[in-house]
């Protein structure tokens, strides 16, 4: 992959770590293949997928071992799964690594190169069910024994023997019986994580999925608005403010990288958005325009997202999600585990330490390339799932809930570091209320205001680290806001540690006379603001929590709002200050476009909650 992707977007290849599988490399073979799927709304646009078949020595049909199957990260390829193809193939199971559709041409090289037949035709369609969905569903087929799909040519001239090595059961999670019905998992981790939701929207014949570190909804990850959304702080209908540097660093992923060199044997994905689907290309331009998304851009994210489908599935769900990810973040987990929850599916999550924006797995936490019980926390959990719902061991699946804590010292396995609960949320509240400056646990008798401006056009007006590059150039900046373009509030000094697992929650009114004759307007006109958390050192160090940041396009500037925030876990230290900022601007966002003059007045109802545990 690029550098671009190695750094910021996390494809699952990237967990499997330096350590050697411990499977035998004579316990399976591996052959890589070509996939003919035929995909779309109406079933017309033929693709051609290449994957790798790592395959059990000895499976047969006299004896078969259950699959599973996996797709790369945004920018990545089959070839980032190779090592846990191995390790699972060791383990007993089938294990097909494929390159996602518009994905898989360069080879990793700066500038990339192309070899012909090495990536999967057709344009990115962001995991959208129609698309990626059915293309997966395909390669479930193959996975059952269908023929006519495998080929050792991307011209599809050379038929692959179908597949007969592998378990099949009796019916679909439907009832259904059918003729080529694999037992079946997924796993995955981002773009691969979402596509386990849309293949198991389109094919009940899939068994069980990991979903790792992915979205609910495309449009609160992107043009997140944290104002307007559900319970899980997870919005899906109204615009917020666009992530602009994710934005713009899978648009030159996507576009130059997989696009330019796959169009060297398909110059059709390039046209009319270079190797993406026809209206993401008009989507960036109005978001970088106005700072938010159209309503069609919003309804197509939406169809490639599960929250817009989370009724259809139905099979047993691992959630793993990343506490350090400002592309998809906690509530993106929490809005699926709810929905997941409220539908009587079998679901499980995990907050992990790592995510998009710090992509290595804290020591004894995770590593799919060694399978070997008791190294790993989350590989345990991994194995034992799959164990259950693919061989029908008995295995222990674990807590409903558990979270990694890097407070906690611990050497080995990163068990001791996670924290488990048989329900979520977990904990209580804290509430603060806002005073002149202050953070205070009683309402204040008597309370001041602060007033701070926006900028023209979306300035920022803070240093935060930039989001795609903060892994990769982890520089020392420090955390501040240009003086009159924020209203801050702190705590006093803490005399004991203070534990907050979950969303915080902020209740809120403002005053801003000129947005209130604008935002009539739509976006355009509606005043942007952006609410963060800082943990503040007793030497004045102020840090963001993991780069949280909860952008928000207020409804009404007349009307008080509410501000579900990303979840976090932190620790604040005793002797340590909480403080919660109100700004004008953001490095990471495209804030309002026009500059105001915003004041926040103190008082009963303007309130911060803190989810806190002992």
């Amino acid at each position: 992959m690029t550098c671009i992707t190695a750094a910021s977007f996390a494809a699952i290849g990237g967990l499997a770590g330096a350590a050697p599988s411990h499977a035998d490399t004579a316990a399976y073979t591996q052959q890589t293949l070509h996939f003919a799927v035929t995909v779309g709304p109406n079933n017309d646009v033929k693709c051609d997928i290449v994957g790798d078949l790592y395959l059990p020595t000895g499976a047969s049909s006299a004896n078969p071992v259950p699959a599973i199957l996996a797709t790369n990260g945004f920018g990545g390829s089959k070839d980032d799964l190779a090592a846990e193809g191995k390790a699972f193939a060791g383990d007993g199971y089938a294990f097909l690594a494929y390159s996602g559709l518009g994905f898989g041409s360069a080879d990793g090289l700066t500038p990339p190169t192309f070899t012909p037949g090495s990536g999967s035709t057709c344009q990115i369609t962001l995991d959208d069910p129609d698309w990626d969905g059915k293309a997966g569903s395909q390669l479930v087929s193959y996975l059952g024994g269908a023929p006519g799909i495998a080929y050792l040519d991307s011209a599809h001239t050379q038929p692959a023997p179908a597949l007969t090595a592998v378990t099949h059961k009796a019916h679909d999670h439907n009832g259904v019986a059918q003729q080529y019905d694999p037992v079946v998992g997924m796993i995955g981790g981002s773009y691969g994580g979402e596509i386990q939701f849309a293949v198991a929207e389109q094919d009940a014949r899939v068994d069980t999925i990991v979903p790792m570190i992915t979205w609910n909804d495309l449009n609160y990850s992107l043009d997140p608005n944290n104002t307007a959304s559900t319970g899980s702080g997870v919005q899906t209908s109204t615009p917020g403010a666009a992530k602009l540097f994710w934005a713009a660093g899978f648009s030159a992923e996507g576009a130059i990288v997989d696009g330019i060199a796959g169009a060297q044997a398909q110059p059709s994905r390039l046209l009319p958005c270079p190797n993406f689907a026809a209206w993401v290309c008009p989507a960036l331009a109005n978001a970088v325009v106005t700072g938010a998304l159209d309503s069609t851009s919003a309804a197509n994210l939406h169809h490639a997202s599960v929250a817009s489908y989370v009724q259809n599935i139905k099979i047993p769900t691992l959630l793993m999600q990343g506490q350090n990810d400002t592309l998809f973040n906690l509530n993106e987990a929490t809005a699926t585990y709810q929905a997941l929850k409220a539908n009587h599916v079998p679901v499980k999550m995990i907050w992990h330490s790592w995510g998009h924006s710090h992509g290595t797995p804290a020591p004894g936490e995770m590593n799919l390339a060694d399978l070997t019980p008791g190294q790993t926390y989350e590989t345990d959990r991994v194995v034992a799932w799959f164990d259950h719902y693919l061989k029908g061991a008995d295995t222990n699946l674990g807590p409903n809930f558990a979270y990694f804590r890097d407070w906690v010292s611990y050497s080995g396995n990163a068990a001791p570091a996670y924290a488990t609960s048989n329900q979520f949320p977990v904990g209580g509240t804290n509430r603060y209320y806002l005073g002149t400056n202050a953070l205070t646990s009683t309402a204040p008798l008597l309370s001041g205001s602060q007033t701070f401006l926006t900028t023209v056009a979306g300035l920022p007006t803070s240093t935060n680290p930039l989001d795609v590059l903060s892994a990769a150039l982890p520089l020392p900046i420090p955390e501040i806001d240009l003086n009159g373009t924020s209203a801050q509030w702190n705590t006093a000094a803490l005399s004991s540690p203070l534990t907050v697992v979950g969303s915080p929650v902020v209740h809120l009114s403002v005053s801003d006379p000129l947005a209130a004759l604008t935002q009539g307007t739509g976006p355009i006109g509606q005043l942007v603001v952006f609410v963060r958390l800082q943990d503040v050192a007793p030497n004045g160090t102020a840090s963001d929590i993991y780069g949280s940041i909860a952008p928000i396009r207020v409804p009404n500037v007349n009307a008080p709002f509410t501000v579900t925030m990303p979840g976090i876990v932190h620790q604040f230290a005793a002797g340590h200050t909480l403080r919660l900022i109100v700004a004008g601007g953001s490095t990471n966002y495209r804030g309002g476009t026009i500059p105001t003059t915003v004041t926040i007045t103190g008082g009963a109802g303007q309130t911060l909650d803190l989810p806190t545990t002992p």
